[in-house]
């Protein structure tokens, strides 16, 4: 039986979540009760190397392109980790290429949804906010490209006051590289006393110095 937005949102944002509040329901709104036909959509779970001990303590970002967070956060839920999407991006318009892949994120969300109603995620779970690292690419060819591409903002995630409040003072940040849009939120963490790290996944998390974004004039 196909799964409809709202089911698959409620599934990623349950209301006993304290992190439920910043999941972001644009692509599950987009979802209208379809399911990806295609059985290659039955994603591998990858292994999670860069982190052991303890979860508490510290909140992880996955900026990975295209589904690559969801494959991840489920593999995060596994081991008790509460995901949260962060996805902004519309789906493509008809007639037009779209920058950003919003139906395969769409589809990952469901496939990631079937497999999060399986576990038992405790209620003060740590967080792992889930974002698209292809989400910046603006590159306009001609009037056929769709920009559907999107940028996070410090209103799009807790606050340094709000994870400190519930005993996170660390953030793992793992990704390709840190983006600017990012990086612009974790320096104003940073000044407030958290901790960043970064990892690409194959090493151990480091801590990150992420210097003040110049301002635009």
């Amino acid at each position: 039986m196909a799964m409809t937005g709202k089911e698959t949102f409620k599934i990623w944002a349950p209301a006993e979540s304290k992190w439920a509040a910043w999941a972001r329901p644009v692509p599950f709104a987009e979802i209208g009760g379809r399911q990806k036909a295609d059985p290659a959509m039955e994603l591998a779970v990858p292994r999670i190397d860069y982190i052991d001990g303890a979860l508490g303590g510290f909140a992880i970002i996955l900026d990975l392109p295209g589904h690559g967070a969801i494959r991840e956060a489920v593999a995060l839920a596994m081991l008790g980790f509460r995901p949260v999407p962060l996805y902004n991006g519309t789906s493509g318009q008809k007639g037009a290429m779209a920058l950003v892949d919003s139906d395969g994120m769409e589809d990952a969300l469901i496939w990631g949804a079937k497999k999060l109603e399986r576990l038992e995620i405790p209620e003060d779970a740590p967080p792992a906010f889930l974002l698209d690292s292809n989400r910046t690419h603006r590159f306009l060819m001609d009037a056929s490209v769709f920009d559907n591409s999107w940028d996070i903002y410090e209103q799009d995630m807790p606050s340094a006051g709000y994870f400190l409040g519930n005993g996170i003072d660390r953030i793992i940040v793992k990704g390709q590289s840190l983006q600017k849009d990012l990086a612009k939120i974790l320096y104003k963490f940073q000044k407030k006393g958290m901790a960043i790290l970064f990892t690409n996944g194959y090493e151990k998390p480091k801590m990150a110095a992420i210097k003040k974004p110049r301002d635009k004039s």
